[in-house]
């Protein structure tokens, strides 16, 4: 562990905090020579080995990430113009697939009509592991590409829980106003408790711990969060 982390870990005096706490200090224990990304750790009692108790979901920041995503989108007809309306960086059909097929990767998010997917299926082995592959459950399959790709032009991320049960998403960078990490961040942690499967028992959200791409993790009480 190295000098700045350990003097960074000092500076954390308390078993836990309220999120407009936790921001301004993750921003004054920064140390990073770039702007680092604030990460939202959520540990779920749930058990994603089992198919109905998958979270997964969406939601668009109420303050962006920070970055504009690049945004492809795969259509057909009048679909394709609509895409390039919206502000989609690329716009095609089958030889957008094509194009990612022969090893064209320089997009952040995919956007596709319904009747496309049977093309777009070829780009699993190379879209899946990205997690890239354009899925109706997050609105990424769909005929409203002008929403679609607005949205994620707009902010909006995917949250999905790892096999171990815990969900980890970027809410902005450490460059953020702290009350706008701190609003991103609750918009976060409420699509999460809103995606709470029927079948989940117990505790659901059993902790919460922020933290910047270099900086050691802030516990935040969820009692907290949820009450807000």
């Amino acid at each position: 562990m190295g000098k700045k982390f350990e003097a960074a870990v000092k500076q954390i005096d308390k078993p836990a905090y309220t999120l407009g706490d936790a921001m301004p200090l993750i921003k004054k224990v920064s140390f990073a020579k770039f702007d680092e990304m604030v990460d939202v750790s959520i540990r779920l009692g749930v058990d994603p080995k089992h198919a109905d108790q998958m979270v997964r979901g969406t939601v668009v920041l109420p303050h962006g990430l920070g970055k504009t995503l690049r945004v492809i989108a795969i259509a057909s007809g009048d679909k394709v113009r609509e895409a390039r309306e919206a502000g989609a960086d690329e716009v095609g059909g089958d030889d957008l697939v094509q194009k990612i097929q022969g090893g064209w990767l320089e997009f952040d998010a995919v956007v596709a009509t319904p009747d496309m997917m049977k093309s777009v299926g070829r780009l699993g082995k190379v879209l899946g592991p990205r997690g890239l592959m354009p899925n109706p459950k997050t609105g990424t399959v769909t005929m409203d590409v002008t929403r679609a790709v607005r949205e994620l032009k707009a902010g909006k991320v995917e949250f999905r829980v790892d096999k171990t049960g815990i969900i980890h998403c970027a809410v902005g960078k450490v460059s953020f106003d702290a009350a706008k990490l701190a609003e991103n961040a609750q918009a976060l942690i409420a699509s999460v408790v809103k995606a709470k499967p029927a079948t989940a028992k117990g505790k659901y959200v059993k902790s919460i711990v922020v933290s910047s791409t270099m900086g050691p993790g802030v516990t935040i009480d969820p009692a907290t969060v949820e009450a807000a």
